[in-house]
Order: structure tokens, then C-alpha cells, then sequence
């Protein structure tokens, strides 16, 4: 997460991102699917299946190219009636600026306990965009926290990432875990992974602001239904081609083949039984030394909560 610190200055200053920079418009996407909660955690038929979670928002082709398109053509809009010297800059979780807290300060919501945005019509199921422009517009009244004494995001949350209201240590977060770290899973993270292989939802979908969420038809339009519950040792028997071409303009393909065979084997640990282990035996003798050595580990907890088995270091 280096790229955090790099860029502080920026973060903090947009006109070190866009010189003159007067004004942010920022919208929101909503991914919300009424159907979605059922393909959501752990579940005993998914557990005895060797199946994996997905987070919501990636169920989807890329949110940068959907979202993105539309910035894009709201940015030319505007520039266009700002000539001959007004420019404007869009970003969708591209660039360095204060996402939320433009989002917070534009009325489009509220900053959570958890540290995502919160609005009161999409509840939490929602991408969010902006616009760094020149040209000076009238604001929008600010969005007030509304979280009140609520925080069943805190205790909703596997790895207790979020340690206190409004404080989130990423490294403990599985979204993180699953999808920006490049190395090895930390040991005392693993169980708490359960069967997610591409981020988590935990805390989101324990809002209850998320009764108001409605569902949002652009995104609908680009759903993957192959990705809300995945087969784990399907997974696992991809080669990098074959990646490749599975998870191709989704958000997954961020993983690269190590991050999501990675996950796919500490799911399997979690939730698989003896008949993963000869796929797991197979991807322990991988070329990439993660993802063998991340198969290894999910053989000894299978192997150990085998009736029968031989208790393992």
C-alpha cells in the first residue's frame, strides 16, 4: 500500500492533480442485485460443494470500464461548455484524490463506521466516481454522518479490521487480503477467510441503511452470473491462459492467477474436504511458490479435521 504514502500530497491538495482546480462532481453506481444475498458467506451446501464467494461488486464485467465510459462522456459535457480554457479530470478509484470525502461533502452520502460511503437511497451497494474540474459550481449540501449508536459493521467483520469507529487497519481487511496483497497470506488470517476468494462483503451487507438500496440497471446489464458462487477446484485446475480468458474484463482478472489460486486453496482449507485433496496435492507442486505453498497449508487442515487423521504440525 505504498502508493498511499506517495501520493499524500496530492491526495491532499487537488491542484497538485489538476492545476486550478475549483470543483469535484461526484456520482455513484449502484450494484445492488435483490438476488445477490443468497449467493452471500458461508453456507452448509456451499461448504460440502467446495464453492467459493466472489464480493458483489465483481460479480460484474470491470466497474472502471462501465462507470468510467459514463464519467467520460459527463466530463466532455462539461468541458464543452466550459471552452475555451476550462478542463476537467475523471476518475473511478484511478486517481489520487479523496474519494469518500468528496462523496461525503457533495451529499452523496456518509462515511461510515466502517470507512465506506453510506447513502441513504443505495444503501451501501454502491461504486463512486468523480470529476476534478476548473470550472467553479455551486456545492451541494453536505451529507451528515447517520450511523448513530449502530455498529454492527464493527462486530460483522471476520478479522476485526475495522479496530475502531471510522478506523480501518487494511492489513487485517479481507478485501485486502484476497485481492491487493501480492505475497503470502498471513497465518492468523487464513481461517477467518472462510470461502471468499475475491474480496468481502461483511461489513456492507451488515448495514442497515441497506434497506433502501435499489438495484442499479447499468450494472445489471454487465452481470456475471458465473462469478456470484464459483467452484473452487475448478478453479484451482486453471492454467495462466485459461485465466486469462475466464476472468478477462472482470475485476478477478486484478488478481492475476497466483492472487486467485492463492485464495482458492485457503478457501479450500477452510471448506473443502478429502476429495480436494488430490487438486490441492496437484497445485502443490505449482511453479509458483505461493500458490504451492498456500496448497500445502490447506492440505494439513484438511487432513487434520479428517475423522481418523493423524494430528499435523
Amino acid at each position: 500500500m505504498g502508493y498511499l504514502k506517495r501520493n499524500a500530497g496530492k491526495r491532499l491538495d487537488p491542484e497538485l492533480v489538476l492545476p486550478g482546480a475549483a470543483s469535484c462532481v461526484s456520482v455513484a453506481l449502484s450494484y445492488h442485485s435483490v438476488a445477490e444475498g443468497a449467493a452471500d458467506g458461508l453456507s452448509k451446501r456451499d461448504e460440502a460443494a467446495a464453492r467459493g464467494v466472489v464480493a458483489r461488486y465483481a460479480r460484474f464485467d470491470d466497474y472502471h470500464e462501465i462507470l468510467g465510459a459514463r464519467l467520460e462522456t459527463l466530463t466532455r459535457w462539461l468541458d464543452d461548455r466550459a471552452l475555451p480554457v476550462r478542463r476537467s479530470l475523471w476518475y473511478t478509484d484511478t486517481g489520487p484524490i479523496l474519494e469518500r470525502e468528496f462523496a461525503e461533502r457533495a451529499g452523496l452520502g456518509f462515511v461510515g463506521k466502517h470507512t465506506n460511503v453510506v447513502s441513504r437511497r443505495l444503501g451501501n451497494w454502491f461504486l463512486i466516481g468523480e470529476i476534478l474540474t476548473t470550472v467553479s459550481i455551486e456545492p451541494d449540501v453536505p451529507e451528515k454522518n447517520r450511523c448513530g449508536s449502530c455498529e454492527r459493521c464493527l462486530s460483522a467483520c471476520p478479522t476485526q479490521a475495522i479496530t475502531a469507529p471510522f478506523r480501518l487497519d487494511a492489513r487485517r481487511c479481507i478485501s485486502y487480503l484476497t485481492i491487493e496483497l501480492k505475497g503470502a497470506i498471513p497465518l492468523e488470517f487464513r481461517r477467518s477467510i472462510g470461502n471468499r476468494v475475491f474480496g468481502c462483503d461483511d461489513c456492507l451487507a451488515a448495514c442497515p441503511w441497506n434497506r433502501f438500496a435499489r438495484e442499479g440497471g447499468a450494472m445489471k446489464e454487465r452481470e456475471r452470473s458465473d462469478l456470484a458462487v464459483v467452484d473452487l477446484l475448478e478453479l484451482l485446475a486453471l492454467d495462466d491462459a485459461q485465466f486469462k480468458s475466464r476472468f478477462h474484463g472482470t475485476p478477478l482478472a486484478r488478481s492475476k492467477r497466483r492472487g486467485l489460486l492463492r485464495n482458492v486453496c485457503v478457501a479450500l482449507g477452510n471448506v473443502g474436504d478429502s476429495r480436494a485433496l488430490p487438486a490441492l496435492a496437484r497445485a502443490s507442486a505449482d511453479s509458483d511458490a505461493i500458490i504451492a505453498e498456500h496448497a500445502l497449508w490447506a492440505i494439513r487442515e484438511i487432513e487434520d479435521r479428517t475423522p481418523g487423521a493423524e494430528p499435523r504440525p
